[in-house]
């Protein structure tokens, strides 16, 4: 019975991550415009190591641990933009022709298999 508890809320745990990631894709519109997307990105940038190392502070301060101070994250020069931008094109352009690729390859196959069988 028990071992039936956990993987239910191991389930529900990970799909409630799944379904917040999605929420916050959807509300920060970042399948949206490039310009919002970056945007988003330099904020969060600003916003994620402060916070994180306030919770490391936080919990040090609870449990009397000592936790290292991590390196600060390196730059680079590099835009993100401009990859996520020809990745989304290439995975929307191969699911756009999946249904005729996949009838063409069904034919070609069942034209091998009677060519096989005669």
């Amino acid at each position: 019975m028990v071992p039936r508890v956990w993987s239910l809320m191991r389930f529900l745990l990970k799909g409630s991550v799944a379904g917040v990631a999605v929420y916050l894709v959807y509300d920060q519109e970042l399948l949206g415009p490039s310009e919002k997307t970056q945007a988003v990105l330099q904020k969060a940038e600003e916003v994620v190591p402060p916070a994180v190392y306030g919770f490391s502070q936080y919990v040090c301060d609870q449990t009397g641990l000592k936790v290292p101070q991590l390196p600060a994250p390196p730059k680079f020069n590099f835009h993100l933009r401009d990859s996520w931008n020809s990745g989304i094109m290439t995975v929307m352009s191969a699911l756009s022709v999946a249904p005729s690729k996949a009838c063409e390859y069904s034919k070609e196959g069942w034209q091998y298999l009677k060519e096989r069988i005669k």
